[in-house]
C-alpha cells in the first residue's frame, strides 16, 4: 500500500480508501504506483484550475476500484462498476450525498472506453489526470506491459504500419498508438490538462517513428 504522505495534506481520507483502491494486486498498469501518478497529475492541473481537491482524492484513490482487463467484453462498464461500487466507502466519510454524487461522477466519467461527458470541473480533472498517464513515456511503458497481459505481438512483421490490413491492437502493441493512445490529446478538456498533454503527446510521436525505423519499417 502507498505512504499516504503520497496524498497529503488528506491522508486521513487516503488511509480511510486505500484499501479499496487497486483490487487487482497483479495489474501493473492499474496498481497504487498509477493512482499516485494520477494524483500528482491531478494536483498539477488542480493548482491552476481550481476544484474541491478532497472529492478529487477520493475519485482519483477509487476510479480503478473495480477491475476489468482490457480485452474483457465488459471493459467499457468498469468506470460505472466502479462508481457504484464507490458509494460503500464513500458513505462511511459522513459526507452529503451531493458530495458523494460528484465523487462518483468523476469516477464514471474518467474512463475512455465509457464515453461520458464529464459534467463537473472535477470529473474534467480526474479524466485529464488519468489520460495523461496513458500518453508520454509512461503510457508507452503501459501500453506494451498491458500487450503482454493479453499476449500479443509487439507489430506485425508483414504490415507494421498497418498500410493493408485493419489496425488490431489485441493483437499488435504498436497499433494500439494509432487507434487509441495518439489520439487522447485532442480531447484533453482542461486547459492545463491541455497544455501538459503537448509534451506527452510528441513523445508518443517520436517513440513511435523511432519503433518504426528500428524495425525497418
Amino acid at each position: 500500500m502507498a505512504n499516504t504522505v503520497s496524498f497529503a495534506p488528506f491522508e486521513q481520507l487516503a488511509e480511510t480508501l486505500l484499501p479499496y483502491a487497486a483490487p487487482n494486486g497483479s495489474d501493473g498498469a492499474h496498481d497504487i504506483a498509477h493512482i499516485t501518478r494520477v494524483w500528482t497529475n491531478v494536483r498539477a492541473i488542480s493548482e491552476v484550475e481550481g476544484g474541491d481537491l478532497e472529492i478529487l482524492l477520493a475519485a482519483t484513490l477509487l476510479h480503478d476500484c473495480v477491475s476489468v482487463e482490457k480485452d474483457d467484453p465488459d471493459r467499457a462498464k468498469a468506470s460505472s462498476l466502479a462508481a457504484t461500487a464507490a458509494r460503500k466507502p464513500l458513505g462511511r466519510l459522513n459526507w452529503r450525498h451531493e458530495k458523494i454524487d460528484q465523487t462518483c461522477h468523476a469516477i464514471e466519467a474518467h474512463s475512455f472506453s465509457a464515453n461520458i461527458t464529464p459534467e463537473t470541473l472535477e470529473a474534467r480533472i480526474l479524466q485529464d489526470a488519468d489520460r495523461l498517464d496513458a500518453i508520454g513515456l509512461i503510457g508507452i511503458a503501459r501500453c506494451f506491459y498491458v500487450a503482454g497481459r493479453m499476449g500479443s505481438g509487439l507489430y506485425d512483421p508483414n504490415d507494421p504500419r498497418g498500410e493493408n490490413r485493419a489496425l488490431d491492437d489485441r493483437s499488435f502493441a504498436i497499433d494500439h498508438f494509432e487507434t487509441k493512445l495518439l489520439t487522447l490529446a485532442d480531447g484533453f478538456t482542461t486547459a492545463q490538462g491541455q497544455q501538459m498533454a503537448k509534451a506527452r503527446h510528441a513523445e508518443l510521436l517520436a517513440f513511435r517513428d523511432a519503433f518504426l525505423t528500428q524495425i525497418g519499417a
